[in-house]
């Protein structure tokens, strides 16, 4: 199979289509056969690029985090924005790319696909210590993070407690949606790292 780094043009089509069906169907109702027919491929040919359904899945959650790191670089590199508004930047960024995630779905495949569910708590992890790193990084860069909070704590801190909060039934029980509870989070994470004047920033950005 091609690397996801290096897809070819009909793997991405697959895995554009791959998510669609993932976020609407869940893991149990998503087959080779529907996809296929969303494709107008052959299943055949299908199995050219991707020996099988958990195959697939694994690289579009892989290319999804990688969108996420990329679109995470692009934010932090607009220099006319301040750190406060790049991460406010950030929180619409991840609501819009969770916008369609239900904790059914995450329950589905954490029941049904455990391997596929690890591959997804994996991918999370390093996505969440990549990017929040590189914003503590930023944030300290611009005086608006206190200079003693170490990045690699802060993050590897961050991606724990989000492993625990995005899973299905930890959403269910707090009636929460994905981008309701990633927003609340990063309220909650980068209200105490601020310096002064971060803060007044912040608040400009995060009203109440």
């Amino acid at each position: 199979m091609p690397a996801v780094t290096a897809l070819t043009h009909p793997s991405v089509r697959i895995l554009e289509h791959a998510r669609r069906l993932l976020l609407g169907l869940g893991y149990s109702g998503f087959t080779m056969d529907a996809l296929a027919a969303e494709l107008a491929m052959s299943k055949r040919t299908l199995y050219q690029h991707f020996r099988s359904k958990d195959e697939i899945l694994r690289a579009t959650i892989t290319d999804f985090g990688a969108g996420m790191r990329a679109e995470a670089d692009t934010l932090l590199a607009q220099r006319g924005l301040n750190f406060a508004e790049k991460l406010r930047g950030l929180t619409l960024t991840i609501a819009e790319r969770l916008s369609k995630l239900r904790p059914e779905v995450l329950q589905d495949l954490s029941r049904n696909a455990p391997t596929v569910y690890r591959h997804l708590e994996q991918v999370r992890g390093e996505t969440i210590v990549y990017i929040f790193g590189r914003f503590i990084e930023e944030g300290q860069a611009s005086g608006a993070i206190r200079d003693e909070i170490s990045p690699v704590f802060a993050g590897e801190f961050y991606m724990q407690a989000m492993q625990g909060i995005m899973r299905g039934d930890t959403l269910r029980r707090l009636k929460l949606s994905p981008p309701e509870a990633s927003e609340r989070a990063i309220r909650l994470f980068f209200g105490g790292l601020l310096t002064p004047a971060g803060a007044k920033d912040y608040e400009k950005n995060f009203p109440n």
